[in-house]
């Protein structure tokens, strides 16, 4: 009985906090600051009327999506009996529910942990009524359920990995931990051939499906992105650029903007090449590995990315949700400063907004997402120490207080005895008392 009570808690809570979301974006209870549920009613419904025709929105700047990005768009029409808005929030807590019950399954298994399904209530939580108006929900879902799959079914988190990336892209980053050798080639693999399938399929089918990556290429700066610290203070300095609403987003234009976005590009990039060297060099793969490195992934984009929209921050939930539903994740502290800059979102986006917008202190401080910025290179040292820089058995990488047991990550460490050939009574030579000598075990470990 001891065993359900933390079950117990964990769902009570995330039933009184989904209430307060669904109260919160059918309006029946208010949230400072702007509307967060009008890109449903007018952006996602008008993509809706015009992709029910059978076409992209060829002349919508704001449709910067991969085209599976259609299938959530047009998944309200299921739920004919319902207005568009209502059935897009009800699918988003269905979503949300079938991550819940993932993480739940996932959490009675050997060496797992109910933390993940903690840290998917609180963070999807903290983010407030944006988690249920827009569609990264159903995104994160698939990519948890990705994750998940893990390396023991390869094809099968390649395959939803690509289904993902031909969503909104940034799931095909799941696949930066799996591991190498046939696990690899299978996962991605996989993913190619689903991701390219989808792609396919929309391109013969609907005219324009490919128009997304025009729209992106002219974007600026967003207000809310790392990057645009810079901007903020530049504008006490009187900077000559302005914020306006550019592709669907509050930016920055003006001198020296697509400078900044190319160097937040470039770090991307480095990032990029940060996690390729650490696939060549790594040597143990933990049954958290995977997990980890797609969080780290996830986090290294998602800060050097021009453009971070409150909604981002449901992706490092969900993969951080995965982390710790291993009960040896090193990723503790990383999780907690993600649920901390979460709920910062919430303020930043949408109670305190305007501040924002008018880059005045109280505004700077929010949208510098100080605990992402603080915690950045946190997980990369502990995915670096944790299998690259210590030797299997090591506790180099290791967190002191993480448990050793039949299911733990961290390998033990072993020294081989020699046997004793006989495990017979030895005749002593002395006049003490004739002794035993029993043969030892050959991979006994030592004590650490």
């Amino acid at each position: 009985m001891r065993r359900e009570l933390p079950g117990l808690r964990v769902l009570a809570v995330w039933g009184v906090t989904r209430a307060l979301l669904l109260l919160c974006v059918f309006r029946v209870l208010t949230v400072p600051g702007p509307d967060v549920t009008s890109d449903v009613s007018f952006i996602y419904q008008g993509w809706y009327e015009i992709l029910r025709t059978g076409t992209f929105p060829l002349d919508d700047v704001t449709w910067q999506y991969p085209p599976a990005a259609a299938l959530a768009v047009l998944a309200p029409g299921a739920l004919p009996f319902l207005g568009y808005p209502a059935a897009f929030f009800l699918l988003s807590f269905a979503a949300d529910a079938v991550v819940t019950v993932l993480l739940g399954y996932a959490s009675v298994r050997p060496g797992r942990t109910v933390r993940g399904v903690w840290v998917w209530t609180v963070g999807v939580a903290a983010l407030g009524p944006t988690a249920y108006a827009r569609y990264d929900l159903m995104v994160t879902a698939v990519a948890v359920a990705a994750l998940l799959a893990g390396t023991g079914r390869a094809r099968t988190m390649g395959a939803l990995a690509g289904v993902g990336a031909v969503v909104k892209v940034w799931p095909v980053l799941l696949l930066a931990g799996v591991t190498r050798g046939r696990a690899a080639r299978r996962a991605w693999a996989a993913a190619v051939a689903t991701a390219g399938g989808v792609a396919l399929l929309f391109w013969v089918a609907m005219p324009g499906a490919l128009a997304f990556l025009t729209f992106q290429r002219d974007r600026g700066t967003e207000i809310e992105s790392l990057g645009a610290l810079v901007f903020h203070v530049a504008r006490h300095l009187n900077w000559p650029g302005t914020v306006q609403l550019n592709y669907g987003s509050v930016e920055f234009l003006g001198p020296g903007v697509p400078l900044v976005s190319g160097l937040a590009q470039g770090l991307s990039a480095a990032g990029l090449g940060w996690l390729v060297v650490w696939r060549v060099r790594v040597r143990v793969w933990g049954v958290a590995t995977a997990a980890e490195a797609a969080f780290v992934a996830v986090l290294l984009f998602t800060t050097t990315s021009r453009v971070i929209s409150p909604q981002y921050m449901l992706w490092l939930v969900g993969v951080a949700a995965v982390c710790l539903s291993f009960r040896d994740s090193r990723m503790l502290r990383p999780a907690a400063l993600v649920l901390a800059a979460t709920l910062v979102t919430f303020l930043e986006f949408p109670v305190w907004f305007s501040h924002v917008v008018a880059s005045d202190a109280l505004g700077v401080g929010l949208a510098g997402r100080a605990e992402i910025c603080a915690g950045k290179f946190q997980p990369l040292r502990r995915l670096r120490s944790g299998v690259w820089g210590g030797a299997p058995g090591s506790e180099k990488g290791r967190d002191r207080g993480a448990p050793r047991g039949p299911y733990s990550s961290t390998p033990r460490r072993y020294s081989r005895h020699r046997p004793v050939k006989s495990s017979t009574v030895v005749p002593s030579t002395s006049r003490r008392a004739p002794s035993t000598a029993v043969a030892r075990c050959p991979w006994r470990p030592t004590a650490s």
